[in-house]
C-alpha cells in the first residue's frame, strides 16, 4: 500500500464491497432481532432484561461485547500505534476494572435489583429523589459514550468510504443512530443481547485472524515486531517500548496517567450498561460466571490489540496513521488493508461497524430504561403505572427514539476525536457519580438518602466542569503533523483544569460529598431496609420483588 494514499482514504479499496459486507451484517442481525423478539413478551421484564432468560455463558459473551467497542478496537489499536506501551496502558486498565465489577457488585447488583442501577441506590432511601439522580448520571454516562461510538463511525467511514466531507461523515453517523433505534425497538434487551454476542464472536475472531496474520510475517517473534514497529518510527522510535511516550513528557503527564488509570479501573463497575447486564441471568450464580467469561474474552481481546498496535506501527507507520481520515482510529483499519486487500479492509470494516451498533444498542436501551422505570414510573407517576397497559414499555420506546436523535446530532459534533479518550471520560463520570453511591448503599448501614444526592449530584457536578475546563475542550497546542490542535474545540483555550482527565480529582471527591452528606444529613438511615438489603444482596431472596416503598 502507498502510504502517501492513506492520507486520502484507502485509495484500492472499493467503497462498495465495504458497504456490502455492513449491509450483509445488518439483514443477518436485524432478521434475528425480528425472530427473537416474536418469542418475547410485551412486559417490562422481558422488553429490559430479556426476561433473565440468558445464561452465564451468553451474557458473557453478550457482555464482552457491550465493552469491547469501537475504543477498543480502534482506539486502543490506534493509541499503541503511535504510543507503544502507553497505549496499551488503555488495554490494562479496561482488564483489571473487571476484578473490581466482580469482587464488589456482580453478585450483589443482580440480587438487590431488578431494571436499572436506580432500583439499588433507592432500595433503602427516600425513592424519588435518589431514582432521579441515578437516572440523570445513567443518561450522562450513557451520552458520553454514546458519543465515543458515533464519533467512531465518522471516522471510519471516512476511511473506507474516502468521504472528506462532513456532510457525508455525518450522513453515516446519522445511519448507525437509525440502526441502532431499530434494534432497541424491535427487540428490546434479547434482540440487543443476540446482536451483542454475534458482534462479540466476530470482532474477537476478526482481531485473532490480523493477529496471526501480523505474527506470521515476523517469524511469530514479539519481539521482531515489536523492533519493526521502533524502526518504522524512526528517529525515538524506542520510546514506544518504554513508559512515557505519551504519560511521561512531564510530572503533569505522569499525574494524568494516574488519574486516567484511576478512572478505568474503577469506571467498569459503575457503568449502566454493564451493570443492567447482570439483571439478564436468572441467578447470582450466573452473574458470576458471565464476568468470568467477560474477563477471559475480554482478556484475550486486550493481548490481539497489543499486536494489532504495534503490526500498524510497523507495517503502516505512524506517520500515515496521523495522516489518515479518522486519525489514531483508523490504525486498525489501515493493517486490515496492509495485510490482506480490499476483501479483508472489508470484513474488517463490517466488524468495526457491527462493534459501535451493539454498543449504541446497549447504551440505547439502558439510558431508555432508566428514564422509563426510574423517572416516568417512579417519580412522576410515583409508581402508579398499570402494567397490563405496558405504559412503561410504550415510554421506553419513545425515550429510545430521543436518545437515539441527540446521540446522532452529539456524534457529527464530536467527529474526529480519540475515541478512547472519549470513553475514558465516560469512565471517569461512572467512577465518580455512580460508584461511590453504589459501595456505600450495599456497604455502609449509616448511608442515607442525603449522601447518595451529594455523592451523586456532586461527583457528577465536579467531573463534568473539570472535563469543559480541561485540555481535552480547549487550549493544546496544534500538532505539527496534523496541522489541528487534540482538543475538541479549535482555536479557543479557556482551561484552567491542567489534566485531561478528572478521576484524580472527581472520584475522592465524590466519596467524601457522600461521607459528608449522610453525617451532616437530619435524617437517619432506615436499619431494617438495610437489613434487609443485606440478605437480599447475599442470598438473593425476594429479588424478584419490587423495591417501591
Amino acid at each position: 500500500m502507498n502510504l502517501a494514499q492513506a492520507a486520502d482514504g484507502v485509495e484500492g479499496s472499493n467503497p462498495w464491497l465495504n458497504i456490502g459486507i455492513f449491509a450483509v451484517f445488518v439483514i443477518v442481525t436485524l432478521t434475528i432481532v425480528v425472530r427473537v423478539s416474536k418469542r418475547a413478551s410485551s412486559g417490562a421484564k422481558d422488553f429490559y432484561t430479556a426476561g433473565g432468560g440468558f445464561s452465564g455463558t451468553q451474557n458473557g459473551i453478550a457482555i464482552s461485547g457491550d465493552y469491547l467497542s469501537a475504543a477498543s478496537f480502534l482506539g486502543i489499536a490506534g493509541a499503541i500505534a503511535l504510543y507503544g506501551y502507553d497505549g496499551f496502558l488503555y488495554s490494562i486498565g479496561f482488564l483489571v476494572a473487571w476484578l473490581v465489577a466482580l469482587l464488589l457488585v456482580a453478585e450483589l447488583l443482580r440480587n438487590t435489583g431488578r431494571f436499572t442501577m436506580g432500583d439499588v441506590l433507592a432500595f433503602r432511601m427516600r425513592q424519588r429523589p435518589v431514582r432521579a439522580a441515578a437516572a440523570t448520571s445513567t443518561l450522562v454516562v450513557s451520552f458520553f459514550y454514546l458519543l465515543a461510538q458515533m464519533a467512531g463511525a465518522g471516522g471510519l467511514v471516512a476511511l473506507l468510504l474516502d468521504v472528506k466531507s462532513k456532510t457525508g461523515q455525518s450522513i453515516v453517523i446519522a445511519v448507525v443512530g437509525v440502526l441502532m433505534i431499530a434494534y432497541v425497538l424491535i427487540g428490546g434487551m434479547r434482540g440487543t443481547t443476540w446482536v451483542q454476542i454475534i458482534k462479540a464472536v466476530l470482532l474477537i475472531a476478526g482481531a485473532a485472524i490480523m493477529t496471526f496474520w501480523v505474527l506470521g510475517k515476523y517469524g511469530v517473534n514479539v519481539s521482531q515486531l515489536m523492533g519493526g514497529a521502533v524502526e518504522r518510527a524512526g528517529q525515538g522510535g524506542e520510546k514506544l517500548l518504554n513508559p512515557g511516550a505519551q504519560y511521561g513528557k512531564s510530572g503533569l503527564t505522569k499525574l494524568d496517567f494516574v488519574s486516567l488509570g484511576i478512572a478505568l479501573v474503577l469506571g467498569t463497575a459503575g457503568l449502566p450498561h454493564i451493570l443492567m447486564r447482570f439483571y439478564t441471568v436468572p441467578t447470582a450464580k450466573e452473574a458470576r460466571r458471565s464476568v468470568v467469561w467477560a474477563i477471559w474474552l475480554i482478556g484475550l481481546f486486550y493481548l490481539f490489540t497489543l499486536v494489532l498496535g504495534y503490526g500498524a506501527g510497523a507495517l503502516v507507520g505512524p506517520d500515515a496513521i496521523k495522516k489518515a481520515p479518522g486519525g489514531a482510529n483508523s490504525a486498525a483499519p489501515l493493517l486490515a488493508y496492509e495485510l490482506g486487500g480490499t476483501i479483508l479492509l472489508g470484513l474488517i470494516a463490517a466488524v468495526a461497524f457491527a462493534t459501535i451498533l451493539a454498543v449504541v444498542a446497549g447504551l440505547t436501551i439502558t439510558a431508555s430504561a432508566s428514564f422509563a422505570h426510574d423517572i416516568y414510573v417512579n417519580v412522576i407517576k410515583r409508581g402508579k403505572v398499570d402494567d397490563a397497559a405496558h405504559t412503561e414499555v410504550r415510554i421506553a420506546r419513545r425515550t429510545a427514539v430521543v436518545i437515539g436523535v441527540v446521540a446522532i446530532a452529539g456524534g457529527i459534533l464530536a467527529n474526529g476525536q480519540n475515541i478512547a479518550f472519549l470513553v475514558a471520560l465516560a469512565f471517569a463520570v461512572a467512577a465518580s457519580a455512580n460508584l461511590p453511591t453504589i459501595l456505600y448503599s450495599l456497604f455502609w448501614k449509616r448511608f442515607n438518602t442525603n449522601g447518595a444526592l451529594w455523592s451523586i449530584y456532586g461527583g457528577l457536578t465536579i467531573t463534568l466542569v473539570l472535563i469543559i475546563f480541561s485540555p481535552v475542550v480547549s487550549g493544546k497546542p496544534v500538532d505539527p503533523v496534523t496541522g489541528k490542535s487534540p482538543s475538541m474545540l479549535q482555536g479557543v483555550d479557556f482551561h484552567w483544569f491542567p489534566l485531561d482527565n478528572p478521576g484524580l480529582i472527581s472520584i475522592p471527591a465524590s466519596f467524601l460529598l457522600g461521607f459528608l452528606g449522610t453525617v451532616l444529613a437530619k435524617d437517619k438511615a432506615d436499619k431494617a431496609r438495610y437489613a434487609e438489603m443485606e440478605v437480599r444482596s447475599l442470598t438473593g431472596a425476594g429479588a424478584e420483588k419490587a423495591v417501591a416503598h
